[in-house]
């Protein structure tokens, strides 16, 4: 099989994890016989630099010109960077909310596991003598208040901003069934997530998903309010298997689950809309304070391509080589600087800058 992968570096940390995440995938192509070909792909601060827009029509015609698009990370520090004093459609973010929605990609996958030998990195206290899960959030990705409707002006002589948070029942349908969908093939049980006794849209997007169960008798479903579902993930987040929710929530409460992995930078993401097509990316940030340093993260950029092999192009064997290669390569002792513990639990590790941590994992397909 040959592969059309359209790449988007980035900002920050963005080309540094890319690599990492191409190194392994051309290392998956020599073990099983396929091919890559790829398109680079401007998009955020690079682009507004190089183009003075953070995505362009042409960049979005060779997105969907691929069959996926692997993206490392976006934006840069707001508080220094001349692209945040841009108005907010011009800034690096805005790219990544024109692309989700120019492609349809209005399923976002965030799975969130926990690795054994990283339980100490967890910020949770020890259970029973360790614990581990395994969950994963179906996010609603094009609608909600990203998208809706949005003004900032003087109302009676103050100075008033008003976001419109906005679902149709087709929007709520069409993820609720990828959750269950999801669901099936893993421990069948969903757990709805919403605001219903406040919102007008948890109202209208609980009735749905309550719809879309009947077409599910074996996956069991519960409801649960955002406020509380945040504090269950800390509590107990062993009780989770598949996780459905909209946009802002799903948004908050996935980095809520990547922190109590160990690190932001495990978690992978896949963007999906309703053919095989994907974006992947990895759920944190730019991380402008340590770009060119060779100390990220690459794991989750990793991960995500091992998504991108299951999800667009079927390939469930090379998927699981990737994903055995990093639980090697931890359980093997090695560690970017983030997933390193402190005092004499770290004597036993081996600390590898980014680069070198791809090598380990590409050593292990």
């Amino acid at each position: 099989m040959n592969m059309n992968i359209g790449v988007i570096r980035g900002d920050g940390i963005g080309p540094e994890i890319v690599a990492q995440a191409q190194k392994v995938l051309e290392k998956v192509c020599a073990k099983f016989g396929h091919t890559i070909s790829y398109t680079d792909i401007l998009m955020g601060g690079c682009s507004i630099d190089a183009c003075g827009l953070p995505l362009t029509d042409e960049a979005i015609e060779a997105a969907r010109n691929c069959d996926a698009v692997l993206m490392g990370s976006i934006g840069g520090d707001a508080a220094t960077s001349p692209w945040y004093k841009l108005e907010p459609s011009l800034r690096p973010e805005a790219g990544l909310l024109k692309l989700r929605k120019s492609l349809g990609l209005y399923a976002n996958l965030r799975p969130a596991y926990l690795y054994r030998e990283l339980a100490d990195s967890c910020p949770l206290a020890a259970k029973d003598g360790g614990r581990t899960f395994d969950l994963i959030i179906v996010r609603e990705l094009t609608g909600g208040l990203y998208f809706g409707d949005r003004f900032t002006k003087v109302i009676d002589g103050v100075e008033t901003a008003v976001d419109t948070l906005k679902y149709d029942e087709n929007e709520i349908r069409r993820i609720a069934k990828t959750a269950f969908d999801i669901a099936m093939k893993r421990g069948k049980k969903v757990c709805s997530v919403d605001k219903a006794n406040v919102l007008d849209t948890s109202r209208l997007w609980r009735k749905i998903v309550a719809e879309v169960a009947k077409d599910y008798p074996e996956v069991s479903v519960s409801n649960m309010y955002v406020d509380n579902c945040a504090m269950q993930l800390v509590l107990e987040p062993e009780q989770f298997d598949v996780i459905v929710t909209e946009n802002m929530f799903g948004d908050i409460l996935s980095d809520e689950a990547s922190m109590i992995t160990g690190s932001i930078g495990m978690l992978s993401s896949a963007s999906l809309n309703e053919t095989s097509f994907g974006l992947y990316e990895p759920s944190h940030g730019s991380a402008p304070d340590i770009a060119g340093k060779n100390i990220a993260n690459p794991i989750a950029t990793i991960l995500s391509a091992a998504m991108m092999l299951r999800y667009t192009f079927g390939l469930q064997q090379e998927a699981e080589a990737v994903e055995e290669a990093v639980k090697k390569t931890i359980a093997d002792g090695y560690r970017s600087v983030d997933l390193m513990p402190r005092g004499e639990e770290a004597a036993s590790l081996i600390m590898q800058k980014c680069d070198e941590l791809g090598d380990r994992i590409c050593e292990r397909v």
